[in-house]
């Protein structure tokens, strides 16, 4: 089932201007899936042009009929669930069943926003005088640029576009070049929703500095959206500066899950196997360090080696498989590189441990791995993993355990678990992040806000705080 696009441009599939494409490959095993268009700087401002030409049309509908066509895109989203779920996984690697719940959560962003549509508000505020009046009205910011990571090739699209397109903004999407696929049949299925055309823009490419810097530069795209890692980040922040961009940016995670001695340990061990080794441990908001007080660590230790030991390893298209491979060599090389320093100053390897690659056809698993008694100078306490590794230390006190928990530049999600709602509420106030689960592993939805703190980016997407970030607030005073 090999798949070709082109670039999506002003409500056209077209070839890039040098007729250039690349091959998109099944990370499970190295095949080839797909073909895509290969844009460069110019096809990027063509898509600005587009981009720059839909948007009066499209700001000044209704928010009624953009409400209709995002609800329309919902509903060809969940028909054709099965479908971008085999797409996802081909190209990206995560299991089936994961592919589906994704695809899912993706399409609620779409719902909701659909809605918010409908309730993007002004105010009338009092004026000073009895002969004027004072308005502050809410309009869409303008042309938006979203830049989109490989790990989440459909939520992290949806949670961009969704609220631009609900506020009245015209977007360009640039996909991760692992996994543009996902992207091309959403933007299809988008069309078939009746969006005109120039509303949604797509432009693939294996030169995304080249691409980004072109969207970057151009002073027509007001707004930034960004996915990806702290270090690409702060790049994009400082070039946005020089036209003044308005920019939102969710970057890395380095989450810490905290186990007080009163916690359900078997739950607690579902729940952080769950966070870890969801999408092979790639994901920004994965337990990262686990922290367990002294009373219950080998209890804890034990019970979390249980679960683990279930999970099947192996290509996300065959039945059972909840550990799919690692999206590239390099992916996997970090991976090992942080068992090892982690074993090298100490560490106890409890379980896993070991790299599987097929280095010629580009294929890379790792076992779902757990390692105790990890020293405070391991570089995996420190670095994002962003693969299945769990590093396990104790703690003797609530203090302690919040000290761990926020001695790190990153503050994207933090988790903990105890039955003692008073400590629940303590702790959960202290931790330095912003998002935290209590007694709960999962708390991703679409109608909440979503982001971090510190060096873990800027701004919220999801909820009635996501449309926020693509709209402007334009004051207007009226003499009588």
């Amino acid at each position: 089932m090999l798949r070709e696009y082109g670039l999506y441009i002003d409500g056209q599939w077209r070839a890039a201007r040098g007729g250039e494409t690349f091959p998109v490959h099944n990370p499970a095993t190295g095949e080839v899936v797909g073909q895509v268009a290969d844009a460069r700087a110019e096809d990027a401002l063509d898509a600005v042009e587009a981009a720059t030409r839909a948007f009066p049309e499209w700001a000044s509908r209704p928010a009624k009929e953009r409400s209709e066509i995002l609800r329309r895109a919902y509903d060809l989203m969940v028909a054709h669930r099965d479908e971008l779920a085999e797409i996802m996984t081909r190209e990206q690697g995560k299991p089936l069943e994961e592919a589906r719940g994704e695809v899912q959560y993706a399409a609620d962003f779409i719902l909701w926003y659909s809605e918010e549509a409908k309730r993007v508000y002004g105010e009338a505020i009092p004026a000073s005088h009895a002969d004027k009046r004072l308005l502050a009205l809410r309009q869409p910011v303008g042309v938006v640029a979203a830049i989109t990571p490989w790990n989440f090739p459909a939520a992290m699209i949806t949670r961009k576009i969704g609220p631009a397109l609900a506020a009245g903004c015209t977007v360009i999407v640039k996909p991760a070049e692992q996994t543009p696929l996902t992207a091309c049949r959403l933007v299809d299925l988008f069309e078939e929703a009746g969006l005109p055309a120039g509303v949604l823009n797509l432009v693939a490419t294996t030169q995304p500095q080249a691409v980004g810097d072109a969207l970057l530069a151009d002073a027509r795209v007001r707004k930034l959206t960004f996915t990806g890692s702290t270090e690409v980040g702060k790049i994009l922040m400082r070039k946005a500066a020089d036209t003044v961009k308005r920019i939102s940016l969710e970057l890395g995670g380095h989450a810490p899950f905290l186990v007080f001695e009163d916690a359900d340990i078997e739950r607690a061990a579902r729940e952080v196997a769950a966070s870890k080794f969801r999408n092979a441990g790639q994901t920004c908001v994965c337990t990262n360090r686990v922290y367990v007080h002294e009373s219950i660590a080998d209890t804890f230790t034990a019970a979390l080696a249980d679960v683990v030991r279930g999970l099947k390893m192996g290509n996300g298209l065959e039945p059972g498989v909840q550990i799919g491979p690692l999206i590239d060599g390099a992916a996997a090389e970090k991976v090992d590189r942080h068992v090892q320093d982690a074993v090298d100053k100490g560490a106890t390897l409890v379980l896993g441990g070991r790299r599987h690659s097929d280095v010629d056809r580009g294929v890379h698993f790792f076992e779902p791995t757990i390692l105790a008694n990890v020293q405070d100078d391991s570089v995996i306490l420190h670095e994002e993993t962003f693969g299945p590794v769990v590093p396990v230390q104790v703690f003797r006190t609530e203090e302690e355990a919040v000290a761990k928990a926020n001695g790190t530049p990153y503050g994207l999600a933090a988790y903990l678990y105890t039955r003692d709602l008073s400590r629940a509420i303590r702790v959960s106030e202290q931790l330095e992040y912003g998002i935290v689960g209590v007694n709960d592993g999962l708390p991703s939805v679409a109608q909440a806000p979503f982001g971090g703190v510190k060096e873990s980016g800027l701004g919220r997407e999801g909820g009635k705080y996501g449309i926020e970030e693509y709209l402007e607030v334009k004051y207007v005073s009226i003499r009588l």
